[in-house]
C-alpha cells in the first residue's frame, strides 16, 4: 500500500513539475499612426463640442438608427420564419431540413389530348 501511494505520489508531482507558462510574445513592428497629433487633436475637440463621448457609460449608438419597417412588419416576418429557423438551430443543424429542401418535386403528367 505505501509503495503505491509513493509511486503514485512521485508520479503526481513529476507531472506538475513539468507544467511551466509560455513567456509573453513581444511584438517590435513600430507603429506608424495614419493621422498627425494635430489631426487627433481636433477631432477629440470637435466630438468634445458635440457633446458625444463615445466611451461613456450613457453614450446610446443605436440613437439615431431608424427603421424602414414597422413592428408589425418585424413580427409577421419572424412568425412566419421561426420554424425555419428552430428547424436549422435543432440537434442536427438542420441537415434534415436542408435535404427536404432539396428534394425534386413531384412532375405533373397531363394526357395528350388526341
Amino acid at each position: 500500500m505505501n509503495r503505491n501511494f509513493a509511486l503514485s505520489l512521485l508520479l503526481a508531482t513529476a507531472a506538475v513539475g513539468n507544467a511551466f507558462a509560455d513567456d509573453i510574445t513581444m511584438d517590435n513592428t513600430p507603429f506608424t499612426s495614419t493621422l498627425s497629433r494635430a489631426q487627433v487633436q481636433a477631432d477629440l475637440q470637435q466630438a468634445r463640442a458635440a457633446g458625444v463621448d463615445p466611451w461613456a457609460q450613457d453614450y446610446d449608438h443605436l440613437a439615431g438608427l431608424r427603421s424602414d419597417r414597422t413592428r408589425a412588419e418585424v413580427t409577421a416576418e419572424y412568425i412566419a420564419e421561426r420554424d425555419e429557423v428552430a428547424s436549422l438551430n435543432g440537434e442536427d443543424s438542420g441537415s434534415v431540413q436542408m435535404a427536404r429542401r432539396d428534394l425534386p418535386q413531384p412532375i405533373a403528367h397531363v394526357a395528350a389530348a388526341e
